[in-house]
């Protein structure tokens, strides 16, 4: 296992990859759907390859499938660093 991340470390890792995916980093907050971000399963898969290289923390699909928001993706790799 990894260093732990911090929440900080984490968001901004999540923040970035969204970003370069195309999303508006002005839209980008914790409460904003990855719908509204036009963040698809294809870039979700990417932010998982993402998090595995940057904290060594490995995200199933079914892990991923149930993140709505940026919120919830922080937490989920939060929680997977715990």
């Amino acid at each position: 296992m990894s260093t732990a991340a911090t929440e900080e470390q984490v968001e901004q890792v999540v923040v970035e990859a969204l970003a370069s995916f195309g999303a508006e980093r002005d839209s980008i907050s914790r409460e904003a759907t990855l719908e509204s971000l036009d963040i698809d399963s294809l870039d979700l898969a990417e932010l998982s390859q993402i998090v595995e290289e940057k904290f060594g923390i490995e995200l199933k699909g079914s892990d991923v499938a149930e993140v709505k928001t940026v919120g919830d993706a922080i937490s989920l790799i939060l929680e997977r660093a715990a």
